[in-house]
């Protein structure tokens, strides 16, 4: 089984094509497969496909969410790359279970190396962002009564 890293780049990839070619998910999975890996398939990761099919069933939720926090960029102008790389983020920390650090930093990883350093910063001000809104700051200790 591939590293976890590498299953996040395959489900970028996955992302990528389904988006493009308006594929089902399970065609852009075996597109996927096919054209990386013509002679002999490996087998297939369970978290490459968790991902991009949990991505993809909670699209509008996670597309809402980045329309709120990607200040003056409506969805459909973002580079594809980065928005599947937000989407893909957004389902770790909202419904894979993902801790938030980890799955922000391995969407400036991805950014790094599929987009450039302007993507890594807005990828990380987007999801820092819906982190903050994941993740409300803690309440204010009761005031202690004053003495008697």
């Amino acid at each position: 089984m591939p590293s976890r890293h590498k299953s996040r780049q395959r489900a970028l990839q996955i992302l990528f094509l389904w988006e493009a070619r308006g594929q089902t998910v399970e065609e852009a999975i075996d597109s996927y497969y096919d054209a990386i890996f013509p002679e002999v398939p490996p087998e297939r990761d369970p978290f490459t496909a968790e991902l991009v099919r949990g991505a993809v069933s909670h699209l509008p939720d996670l597309d809402a969410r980045i329309t709120r926090h990607a200040a003056h960029w409506r969805l459909e102008r973002m580079p594809a790359v980065d928005r599947n790389i937000i989407r893909l983020a957004v389902y770790e920390m909202t419904g894979a279970g993902t801790p938030a650090a980890i799955a922000i930093d391995e969407a400036l990883e991805l950014a790094r190396k599929f987009s450039g350093e302007d993507s890594v910063q807005f990828v990380n001000g987007v999801l820092d962002a819906i982190h903050r809104e994941l993740s409300p700051p803690p309440e204010p200790p009761p005031e202690a009564p004053p003495p008697a």
